[in-house]
């Protein structure tokens, strides 16, 4: 803040909230100045946001307009009080600016995104927690899977296996694919009935005390076509070279680029369309990033996505997905679920 010229700080996305405070309500915004933290929220969560952020000062606004909000501006005398853009919408902006005045309201994303990188130890902790859950509801789903259930029903019975070993929900809507359609990258699961012989692309996550696991397996019931094995090792190779490579000072494009080179080489290049991975903790998809554009250097803490893909139309396709640690000698993978 200081390197901005911000003596406030006004924090709106909820997982950043419940990084900086512990506050887990849904409807809430943290002003953050030098010396102290606000957090305004209303009635409903009058009793946790006492429990949960005790040395914060609670504020219970009576309305959703900006008026709470730019009396906790003028209390504390701000002059530039930065605000995420993204997090903020047109109308909302517009209100508090002049509600706020003479205050200055400044641009300024990311500054908690990049604290949020490095995992410690109980984050790291909390993040093995989800990815076991996700990983014994896999287990359990796999023994009762059959030949003739729907995407749907498999996609439903994965996260009730989730919520059973205490899941609070999923992390995302699982991905639940059978044949033709595992070619897609973010299918939504339909009415497609599994066929035995056939590959399905399966992709979850659970979201345990918070924080979130995020794997994707690809499967058979009966035996695997020999065309999807040919790309299956394909990917399973890039995948492996690329957790391989992980360790703190490489770069994100590095990563990614050792696993879409293997991937070129055998002629599948045009045929994986999205980056290797990203960091994962409270939010799916967080900073650091494995992809082509990605030129900062990992560090020991993060916590990353390793996966590779192979998509071919009227056919379908295969995606290999591990959680991975960077540690201060190279890393450590976090899952261990057979692929």
């Amino acid at each position: 803040m200081r390197d901005r010229e911000l003596d406030g700080l006004l924090v709106q996305d909820r997982m950043d909230q419940y990084w900086l405070t512990g506050f887990t309500g849904e409807d809430g915004m943290v002003l953050v100045t030098e010396r102290k933290v606000v957090l305004l929220t209303d009635g409903r969560f009058d009793e946790a946001a006492t429990r949960e952020a005790p040395w914060a000062r609670k504020v219970l606004r009576k309305t959703r307009g900006p008026e709470e909000t730019a009396r906790e501006i003028a209390r504390a005398r701000l002059e530039r009080v930065g605000y995420d853009p993204q997090q903020m919408t047109i109308g909302s902006f517009t209100a508090l600016r002049k509600a706020a005045r003479p205050t200055s309201l400044v641009a300024a994303s990311g500054l908690i995104g990049p604290l949020r990188e490095i995992k410690d130890a109980g984050e790291v902790r909390r993040i093995r927690a989800a990815i076991d859950c996700a990983q014994k509801s896999f287990q359990a789903l796999r023994r009762w899977l059959r030949p003739g259930q729907t995407e749907r029903e498999i996609a439903a019975r994965l996260v009730y296996e989730m919520q059973k070993r205490g899941a609070q929900e999923p992390a995302f809507p699982p991905i639940v694919a059978a044949g033709a359609t595992s070619s897609l990258p973010h299918y939504t699961p339909g009415s497609r009935k599994l066929k035995a012989n056939q590959g399905l692309l399966i992709d979850w996550g659970a979201r345990l005390n918070w924080y979130v696991s995020d794997l994707t397996r690809v499967i058979v019931v009966g035996t695997m076509p020999r065309r999807l094995e040919r790309i299956y090792e394909i990917v399973r190779a890039a995948h492996d070279e690329a957790v391989a490579a992980l360790a703190p000072g490489r770069t994100g494009a590095e990563i990614d680029g050792i696993a879409r080179r293997l991937i070129s080489k055998a002629g599948y290049g045009e045929r994986f369309m999205h980056s290797l991975g990203h960091g994962i903790g409270l939010d799916v998809h967080e900073q650091p990033r494995l992809s082509k554009l990605a030129k900062e250097p990992l560090a020991a803490g993060m916590v990353v996505t390793v996966e590779p893909g192979i998509y071919l139309p009227g056919f379908g396709g295969v995606r290999l997905e591990s959680d991975v640690l960077i540690t201060r000698r190279g890393y450590e993978v976090l899952s261990d679920l057979p692929y």
